[in-house]
Order: structure tokens, then C-alpha cells, then sequence
């Protein structure tokens, strides 16, 4: 029977995981290019250890010394991408995050002695920075839709703590290898890193999902509300101007929203706009625009006889998970149990384009809208 490694087997699930983000990209790859460049690398990394642990193949030790130097600097360029307007984000500011792999690569040709301390430096670095950006909470993160920003924050999380638990292992096994001459090194190190591994990537696949595209920088200008204030003592002025956006353009229908969107549209730093909805609404802003969101589902649910998936849809929630959860949240029932207790007695009062008004279950279901629904 031919033997294969579960690194193997993690690394291919990897692949799969970096294949769907591909074909969410394949538009644009900008949305996500640094977390398909890390998935990239943690499946690479787990062929490497499924070689060396395995096979018992030492050939590929000077690979996987580079590459692990290479991980964490990626995750947070990652991570950090989303906390930085597109603007900011630049390749030349980036750059110096490769010095940490270029190091080892050096010293693996020069001095090996220290390689190891030198890769347990890297991941005590980015470990703590990935863990501040995380108590900064989900806000800091102005690029990831608001649909899906909690997602990424505990994805952000989960990475940050993972790679502050890779010095442990390393830990670990100088202790194995002081007691027991290394009996156990092999073990802790394919299973430490499969584990890791698959946390990391699932962490990287939800975030990356969560990215919001750019949009038109023409379209935004045009659409650009001219907000004067933003100092602190200004931010009663701006939650209004933030208000009267989300009630004349109806911002919060864009599945696609995220902080760095509102802020371009108020033509402020995306900080004060947080700064203000924390402050004023008492809310993060991504509860200030699904309370937004769950207004108008309710008011589809109570005046129209729509699918709740398409309601879900026109109120700007693209995750069904989401949708449910915010809606407990804010009204303790769950959709179809709120719409039972607030519609009418005959059904919804449906208003068609001609102005005429229908009543009746299924009063609003048109042929066209029919295959829509069964189509969602």
C-alpha cells in the first residue's frame, strides 16, 4: 500500500481552499491577492513537511526554514490590507516585510547556527503586531464587508494566536530533544503543523471572502457627500451626515459596504467615522448599518409576501447566516417567525408598478418574479 502523509491530505484541502478564492478573484485580484498568496504557502509548506516528516527526505529542511520565515510576514500583510484604504496599501511599502525570509535564506548559506532562533524571532514580531491589530477590534478592519466583518475579525484572531503558538512548539521540541534525543519531534512537528495549518487556512479562506471589491473611484467621487467636520468635538455633526446618507442614498443595500467605502463617500478618514458611530450610535459600525438593514427587512416582510432569501438580498445581507443572526439580535425572533406575528390578517398589501394594490399571500409573485424566486 503506498503511504501518504496527512500533510498530503491537508495541503490538498488547502489547494481546493485556494482555487474557490481564485475564482472569486478572477475579476479582480486585488480583493484578495495577499491571502491567496499565504494559502499558497501554507499548502506549500504542508507538501514540505509531508516530504521531510514522511519520507524522512532532509533535502527539503533549507525550503521549509525560508518558507516558515516567509508565512507570518504574509499573514500580516494580509490582515493588515484590510485595516488600510486601497490607496494606502502600496507594493513599496510592503517590500521590507520580505527581509525576514531573505535573512534566513543568508544564513542558511552562511550560518546555520542561527536559523532556528532566528525564525522563532520572526513569529514572536508579527505574532504580537497581528494581536494588536486584533484588540483593536472589528472596525480597524475598514476594507472587509460589513457582512462578513466579524468573520474576518475572528479569522484575525485565530491567526494571531496561532502564529504566537509556533515558538511553543519549537519549545516543545528542545525540550524532546534534551530528554528523549528527539523520539518525539517527528510527531509533534506533523501534527502541530497540520493543525495549524488547517486553522490558518480556513482563517485566510473566510477573510478573503469577506473583502469587499473596489469600486469605480469615478462613480465614488460623483456620489461623494462634502462633509466639513472631523475632529472629535465634530462627530455629533458627522453621525448625521452618516445618517442622512444611509436614509437618502440607501448605502446599506450595497452587499458589497464597507467602512472604507462610507468614509470615501463623506470624504473623511475612515477613523472618524468609526470614532463617531461607536460614540454616538454606541455601536460597532458594522451593527449600525445591519440595524439599517434589519429596518428595511422588516418592512419587506410586513408589506410584501417576497421570499425571505430575496428580502434577505434587497436589505444588503449576502450570508443567510448573518441575515439570521442580526435579525435575532435586534428583534429576538427569527424572520419567518416575525413576519407571522406582523402581517395582516389577509396577507401583505402589495403595491405593483402601475400603482394598483394587491392583498393575499402571493400577491406580489408576478411570473417574472416567480422564476426569480425559484431560481434564489
Amino acid at each position: 500500500m503506498i503511504f501518504i502523509p496527512l500533510p498530503f491530505v491537508v495541503s490538498l484541502l488547502l489547494v481546493i481552499l485556494l482555487m474557490q478564492m481564485a475564482r472569486r478573484s478572477e475579476a479582480d485580484l486585488r480583493e484578495n491577492g495577499a491571502f491567496m498568496l499565504l494559502m499558497a504557502a501554507y499548502a506549500l509548506q504542508s507538501v514540505l513537511i509531508g516530504i521531510r516528516w514522511g519520507y524522512d527526505t532532509r533535502v527539503v529542511m533549507p525550503f521549509l526554514s525560508v518558507l516558515a520565515a516567509l508565512i507570518a510576514p504574509l499573514a500580516w500583510i494580509a490582515f493588515s490590507g484590510l485595516t488600510k484604504e486601497r490607496s494606502e496599501h502600496r507594493l513599496a511599502r510592503l517590500w521590507p516585510h520580505l527581509l525576514p525570509a531573505c535573512l534566513v535564506a543568508l544564513l542558511l548559506i552562511f550560518w546555520r547556527e542561527p536559523v532556528g532562533p532566528a525564525i522563532i524571532l520572526v513569529f514572536l514580531s508579527y505574532g504580537p503586531a497581528l494581536l494588536w491589530l486584533a484588540l483593536a477590534g472589528p472596525d480597524i478592519l475598514v476594507e472587509s464587508r460589513l457582512d462578513g466583518v466579524l468573520r474576518s475579525y475572528r479569522s484575525l484572531w485565530v491567526t494571531a494566536v496561532a502564529i504566537l503558538a509556533s515558538p511553543i512548539t519549537d519549545i516543545i521540541i528542545s525540550f524532546d530533544m534534551q530528554w528523549t534525543g528527539g523520539a518525539h519531534s517527528g510527531a509533534v512537528i506533523a501534527g502541530g503543523n497540520v493543525l495549524a495549518l488547517l486553522l490558518l487556512g480556513g482563517a485566510a479562506a473566510v477573510a478573503s471572502e469577506a473583502a469587499a471589491p473596489d469600486e469605480d473611484e469615478e462613480n465614488d467621487e460623483a456620489s461623494r457627500v462634502q462633509t466639513t467636520p472631523s475632529a472629535t468635538s465634530e462627530e455629533p455633526a458627522i453621525a448625521a451626515a452618516i445618517d442622512a446618507l444611509m436614509r437618502s442614498k440607501e448605502l446599506y443595500k450595497d452587499v458589497d459596504l464597507n467602512l472604507s467605502r462610507i468614509a470615501r463617500r463623506l470624504g473623511l478618514p475612515a477613523r472618524h467615522v468609526s470614532s463617531a458611530i461607536n460614540r454616538i450610535h454606541g455601536s460597532s459600525v458594522s451593527q449600525y448599518v445591519n440595524n439599517h438593514r434589519i429596518d428595511e427587512a422588516r418592512r419587506l416582510l410586513a408589506t410584501t409576501d417576497e421570499p425571505i432569501t430575496r428580502i434577505m438580498f434587497d436589505a444588503g445581507f449576502l450570508s443567510k447566516s448573518n441575515f439570521n443572526r442580526e435579525f435575532l439580535r435586534i428583534t429576538g425572533l427569527s424572520p419567518k417567525a416575525w413576519r407571522l406575528e406582523h402581517q395582516p390578517p389577509g396577507g401583505a398589501v402589495s403595491v405593483m408598478s402601475n400603482g394598483e394594490k394587491l392583498t393575499g399571500r402571493g400577491a406580489t409573485q408576478s411570473p417574472a418574479s416567480s422564476r426569480s424566486a425559484m431560481r434564489l
